[in-house]
């Protein structure tokens, strides 16, 4: 076995050679700095298409630059090479390249694209290509509407006239001078027409102010810069931050036939970027603009027409989501601040005596020594007793899944001999370099540190072996969480060349005291507990109604005067200014003469990829299991994702349903947010409203800041309540929840929807981001205010769907097409079933997922108007790498029948205890089970519930039949 340095967290400095030469293409742009370029593409020429081939799957041409050269924000390029794909029935690919190949293109070896289409569909696909020659432009259209308004138009003639003035007077930056081809070496530009005001959803990662649905510039908005430029900062709003998602969805309402359609659009480019949504003033459209600071344009259209067939669209061409664990839809507890194994084993034991399930314990940087990639710290937590833990509670606790650890990508250097146990001989090209091919040093936690260089062919094979070396150590872990991988450097370019390492320590917040509280709990006035209530009064401070509402959308770091407008020549309007800011700067290379610039917004995914590919081999035949911070197209593939450093603020709560949203877009559905926040201190109704809520999103993990109120669920009877009721309701949904992901894995199609996925042509719906469905059938309501004992919820159908009380039962009255005000006391969420829907379920919710699954299943059904539903679910052993033996179910009611349908070769153990229907108008008089009349029912004329129990059903017979009349 070799012996990494890594596994102790050193990284020798003896061999630091790399690539002779930095790349040729970073040697241009270093010299093009000094160049004047005019920084207005007023007078830049476009292009004229020539050479045009056909084919029979698509075409290629040439571009050539129209007339003189502007030199906007680089050097132009005068040769271009588009080539026309018609990928699929709903799929269009153009892509816009220098013929010379000189621009970085992402590889197919980092994101797999669909091979070739072996069937045309050039006259068929439910979409067109449409051109002009000169100047060059292109357009979209719907075969089956071709006079509609297109998808995507870039036809100077179908946008707003120019010059438009700035949309935010203090930064120039903000003007439209024109709207011209521009394809030059560091600047790149592209505008689309969009139907006045309409629906856009994507692009990001962002917390919108303006909420899931994009400010456009109209409805007195002021638009959207949307920056794509990884960053490591605490979830701002209306700024750049962890990921980056080139991808839109748009679903247009046409007003005369009251109906709407979906399409999507992914621009597939590492670059940093702006993308402008705008609506000049007395525009009769809206516009959509790409400024790239370097690259391709490389444009795939997606024609749904639904919302979500735009997102499984979209993840066939950038791979759809990995297989999840059935022990991953648990819940999972945290903290930065577990200080010592003591507090672990101390914290599941508490969690156990409030009977509030833990299916998994984290552990954050507390565990590691100094802060060292795969180590212990062998005071706090020593190894043997980490492993001694992990097997105990496996053993006693009935935990299937204990531990997941905190993997932080930047490595300490070394600092001494003890730090590292061989030089760093095999692996010395696996790190990213300065361009004179010095080992490139930042700042993280442990000090100076170094990144692995995922481009180099060896870094794989260490990485694996120091997370193998890890688990031998002690650390046998279920899964792994990744942090800081955008990456994060806490200072500016390679500022440990040359240093001292022993000068600069590891970081230390030993003493830290956090202040915040949620918007109305006064610590001044109450102290610190947080609690909801203090000698029998209430400690909510706020005068009701009176709490301050979300802020109109700025232009947020546009404005900002740390901007740096000089380098590259085009700045993008990231929040930090400049781009190396926090960061690896932008002229690190990799293997291969890649530089940082081109590739920094993959570096998170990349790792991602790493790290699954990694624990294939370290946990074979089981599935792996990742959340991560920085996310690009085809993270999905490789990783779940967590929102990041949020706030213990009801606003935050709020926001945190955008993101689950976005994140169903970008093919990332594992998603979730800190529960009960992140950064400042929770109090005690923050954190029962939280606790419900996240009960019902995929990704359910409770983690908070070091030195902050500890917030674990059973820290206040009524969250351990809440918890308790809300954990119980997710356990019984792990049939459905578990379906939809095998859809998401196999299909794309999204686990959590917006209300409109599901009714398109409501218009009520399409801004609606404080309700979501859980698939089609389900729809959750929370409380987002403080002191509120009833919520409002909009119920979609406009009266034409029954929606049923998930708890009682009970038909629900509603407003149709407006806001239904709900009873909400604490403790309490409104979840509602829809009609129409038959759903697998759990009977006996228990502590973890593995008890759960042991015990019996139960089967609910709610008809519609005239007595039908259906539905189906997917089974199998919840585990396997890749997935084997599997089971279907599909379930069909209509006219006094309910009909189980099972197909598969996995043997389902378990029986159906209980089936209930309701929706059944009048009481039966006889329920028979395949020809055998069955006497173990009641019927609650009420609610129109007909329940039978004591079935045992077997669910591996290929058809059973229940019926009542």
């Amino acid at each position: 076995m070799v012996v990494l340095p890594a596994i102790l967290g050193g990284l020798s400095l003896a061999a630091t050679c790399a690539w002779a030469n930095p790349s040729s293409l970073w040697q241009q742009r270093q010299s093009a700095r000094s160049a004047t370029y005019s920084k207005n593409v007023t007078s830049c020429p476009g292009y004229t298409l020539e050479s045009l081939t056909e084919s029979q799957y698509g075409l290629t041409a040439q571009l050539s630059l129209a007339g003189m050269p502007c030199d906007a924000f680089g050097t132009d390029i005068a040769d271009l090479t588009i080539e026309v794909t018609y990928q699929s029935q709903a799929t269009i690919h153009v892509k816009i390249y220098d013929t010379a190949n000189q621009q970085f293109i992402i590889p197919e070896s980092v994101i797999e694209r669909p091979p070739p289409p072996t069937e045309s569909f050039t006259r068929s696909s439910d979409l067109v290509f449409n051109y002009d020659s000169s100047p060059f432009a292109f357009w979209i259209t719907r075969r089956s509407d071709p006079d509609a308004m297109p998808i995507f138009d870039t036809r100077i003639t179908s946008l707003p006239p120019t010059p438009i003035p700035p949309f935010n007077s203090s930064d120039p930056s903000t003007a439209f001078d024109g709207f011209p081809l521009v394809f030059e070496d560091q600047y790149l530009q592209i505008a689309s027409a969009l139907p006045y005001g309409t629906n856009i959803y994507g692009l990001g990662e962002v917390i919108a102010s303006s909420g899931f649905r994009r400010d456009i510039g109209t409805d007195g908005g002021v638009g959207t810069i949307q920056t794509l430029w990884a960053r490591d900062v605490a979830d701002p709003i209306n700024q750049n931050m962890y990921g980056s998602h080139p991808i839109y969805l748009e679903h247009r309402f046409n007003e005369t036939t009251n109906t709407s359609s979906s399409s999507g659009v992914l621009l597939l480019s590492s670059a940093g970027s702006d993308i402008f949504l705008q609506t000049p003033p007395d525009s009769e459209v809206s516009l959509i603009e790409y400024r790239l600071v370097g690259g391709i344009l490389d444009f795939y259209f997606f024609s749904g027409p639904t919302d979500a067939e735009v997102i499984a669209q979209y993840g066939a061409i950038i791979g759809y989501p990995m297989w999840q664990p059935a022990w991953g839809f648990g819940f999972h507890l945290c903290r930065w601040g577990y200080v010592n194994i003591s507090e672990d084993i101390a914290n599941v034991a508490a969690m156990r005596a409030a009977n509030i399930p833990l299916e998994v314990q984290w552990n954050d940087i507390d565990l590691y020594h100094a802060y060292r990639d795969f180590t212990t710290d062998p005071v706090r937590f020593p190894a043997e007793e980490v492993y001694q833990l992990i097997e105990q509670l496996y053993i006693l606790s009935g935990l299937i899944s204990i531990d997941i650890p905190i993997v932080d990508v930047g490595l300490g250097v070394t600092v001494n001999a003890t730090d590292v146990v061989t030089p760093l001989t095999l692996y010395r090209d696996t790190f990213i370099k300065n361009p004179d091919g010095s080992l490139y040093i930042g700042e993280v936690w442990p000090g100076y540190s170094v990144w692995p260089d995922w481009f180099a062919e060896n870094t794989l094979a260490w990485w694996t072996e120091a997370l193998m070396n890890w688990t031998e150590l002690g650390v046998n872990f279920s899964g792994l969480w990744l942090d800081m991988n955008e990456p994060s450097s806490f200072c500016s370019y390679s500022c440990g060349t040359g240093a001292n390492f022993s000068a600069l320590q590891p970081f230390s917040v030993i003493g830290t005291v956090v202040t915040g509280y949620p918007e109305c709990y006064n610590e001044t006035l109450w102290g610190p507990s947080g609690n909801m209530t203090i000698n029998g009064t209430s400690t909510d401070s706020c005068v009701p109604g009176t709490t301050e509402p979300l802020s109109k959308r700025s232009i947020g770091a546009g404005g900002e005067s740390n901007l740096n407008l000089t380098s590259p020549p085009y700045a993008i309007h990231t929040g930090n200014g400049e781009l190396s800011a926090n960061t690896i700067a932008t002229n690190a290379t990799h293997f291969g003469g890649y530089v940082e610039l081109d590739v920094h917004n993959m570096f998170g995914m990349m790792e991602e990829k790493t790290t699954h590919l990694a624990l294939q081999t370290i946990r074979q035949g089981k599935r792996p299991f990742l959340i991560s911070r920085s996310t690009f197209p085809s993270s999905g593939k490789w990783t779940g994702h967590w929102l990041g450093d949020n706030y213990s603020k009801w606003q935050y709560m709020y926001l945190s349903i955008q993101g689950i949203l976005q994140f169903q877009i970008f093919q990332i559905p594992m998603v979730g947010a800190d529960t009960c926040g992140f950064n400042d201190n929770t109090d005690e109704e923050l954190c029962n409203r939280w606790m419900q809520l996240s009960a019902f999103i995929p990704f359910y993990r409770n983690h908070n800041t070091y030195g902050a109120l500890p917030q674990e669920p059973y820290r206040w009877d009524s969250v351990a309540n809440a918890s308790r009721i809300a954990i119980a309701a997710r356990y019984s949904m792990l049939p459905y929840w578990y379906t939809l992901f095998a859809n998401a894995s196999t299909n794309g199609l999204p686990p959590v929807r917006a209300l409109f996925y599901e009714f398109p042509d409501e218009p009520e719906l399409f801004k609606v981001d404080s309700q979501w469905l859980i698939g089609s059938d389900i729809l959750v309501t929370p409380v987002l205010e403080p002191g509120a004992t009833t919520v409002q919820g909009i119920f979609p159908g406009r009266g034409t769907v029954i929606w049923r009380d998930w708890w009682t039962h009970a038909i629900v009255h509603t407003v149709p097409g407006g806001n239904t005000t709900l009873s909400a006391p604490i403790s309490h969420i409104n979840v509602h079933l829809r009609d129409s829907s038959i759903l697998l379920l759990h009977q006996q919710p228990a502590y973890t997922i593995y008890e759960t699954r042991q015990g019996p299943y139960s089967l609910l059904a709610s008809l519609n108007a005239v007595g039908t539903a259906s539905g189906n679910a997917y089974v199998d052993d919840g585990e396997s790498y890749p997935p084997g033996p599997n089971r279907t179910l599909n379930f069909y009611a209509s006219n006094g029948e309910l009909e189980i349908q099972s197909q598969g070769d996995y043997v389902i153990d378990q029986k159906i205890e209980t089936i209930t229907v309701l929706g059944v108008a009048q009481q039966p008089t006889t329920v028979i089970l395949d020809s055998e009349e069955i006497q173990g029912w009641t019927y609650e004329a009420v609610k129109e519930e007909l329940v039978i129990s004591d079935l045992s059903l077997e669910l591996n017979d290929a058809q059973t039949t229940l019926s009542w009349k």
